[in-house]
């Protein structure tokens, strides 16, 4: 998850396309059906962690959760794919944030908006299962400090927080749009190449299978991002041919790698049984609905409390695993409460620890470090200027 988990969005500039529709309305600057499908999305990763899969949990609950729930345990296993809609949701939003943004002012705003709430998580989650009673295993104190840097995975060193890859892929994506396209300046035509190049040079690097341009390009996971590039553009208008076959393209080749990544029915030890119909089913709707948003379908979403859902989505996500399984544990073991009341409170104290997270971390500090690297970036072009 992600950034996948941004969610700030920034007013949008004409576009030079022939054709122009009027751009979709939104309520305090903000697109509230899209901070609704990010929670969506967190749930489905958390639906997953806690009913859909093996390992550690297992431990939690005291027997596998194919016990626990018999009947959803199957559906719960396609919640992974929330990350792939949050890579598409991603995509959307950097490029509406990045547009008509200096390169300064849009990595302020990646760096104040990523990092308070995952540091907190990051110290947070060691520091409860550094406790003598918090049977889970953690990691060294050397291999937590690495984990603030949010360096640790090319670094090899062991995660804190089980879902932090996909921010290692969020980096990598930020890093490549800034580059691109951020630092010469946001513009449509500017946008397609960049699409249009990274999936070819993502469907090289796929077959050349070398390491580094694996990093670099990460064929599995560019689809998603470039597809909601291309839905942005679609944002901005509608009718837009080459958006439209960006999206497409994109769609085709990432239920490819989700297929081929998550497929298990040939499988006798999988842990669920996903079909090649059910992926397929699931990217689709993901699609589907950050295009619904980006037309304009889903204006009548506009509940405030979908600002509020959009602002927790990301704390959750950082905090619902290993947290989690610590509360799964309390409830279900030691005070034998049923799976259902257990799954469902979980949940709950997850997204209250999420709003504690936001309310006197993130809103406190994200500001301020924004506020920080911005006047650091004036003073030093003042200082060139001099």
């Amino acid at each position: 998850m992600t950034e996948t988990v941004v969610s700030t969005t920034k007013p949008q500039s004409v576009t030079a396309a022939p054709v122009r529709v009027a751009p979709v309305k939104r309520a305090g600057g903000r697109l509230r059906a899209l901070d609704g499908l990010r929670l969506i999305a967190a749930l489905m990763v958390a639906l997953y962690h806690y009913g859909g899969r093996g390992g550690v949990v297992t431990h939690a609950w005291g027997s596998s959760p194919k016990e626990q729930f018999p009947t959803l345990h199957t559906p719960f296993a396609y919640g992974c794919l929330g990350v792939q809609i949050f890579f598409v949701i991603s995509g959307f939003v950097i490029c509406m944030s990045g547009w008509g943004r200096p390169l300064r002012s849009f990595f302020a705003s990646r760096v104040s908006r990523l990092m308070p709430a995952y540091w907190a998580a990051v110290l947070l989650v060691a520091g409860i299962f550094a406790l003598p009673w918090v049977v889970h295993k953690t990691v060294s104190p050397s291999d937590a400090l690495v984990n603030l840097t949010l360096l640790q995975q090319p670094l090899g060193v062991d995660r804190v927080l089980g879902v932090d890859w996909t921010l290692w892929a969020e980096i990598r994506f930020y890093a490549l749009f800034a580059l691109v396209v951020v630092l010469p300046g946001a513009s449509r035509r500017r946008v397609v190449m960049f699409c249009a190049c990274w999936t070819l040079a993502a469907a090289i690097a796929q077959g050349a299978k070398t390491p580094l341009l694996d990093i670099v390009l990460m064929p599995e996971y560019a689809p998603f991002f470039i597809g909601g590039m291309g839905l942005y553009l679609v944002h901005r208008d509608r009718k837009d041919a080459y958006a439209w076959g960006i999206v497409a393209v994109s769609f085709l080749i990432g239920q490819h790698y989700a297929v081929r990544e998550l497929w298990n029915v040939s499988d006798p030890n999988a842990f669920a049984h996903r079909t090649s119909y059910g992926i397929v089913l699931v990217v689709a709707l993901g699609f589907l609905a950050v295009a619904a948003i980006a037309l304009g379908l889903l204006e009548w979403a506009n509940w405030r409390w979908l600002t509020v859902a959009g602002a927790l989505t990301y704390p959750f996500y950082l905090v619902h695993e290993h947290l989690g399984w610590v509360v799964i544990e309390v409830l279900h073991r030691d005070l034998d409460l049923p799976s259902g009341v257990t799954f469902l409170l979980t949940l709950a104290s997850m997204l209250t620890l999420a709003w504690l997270l936001n309310r006197f971390v993130e809103d406190r500090l994200t500001p301020r470090l924004r506020t920080a690297l911005n006047a650091q970036a004036a003073g030093g072009r003042r200082a060139r200027q001099g």
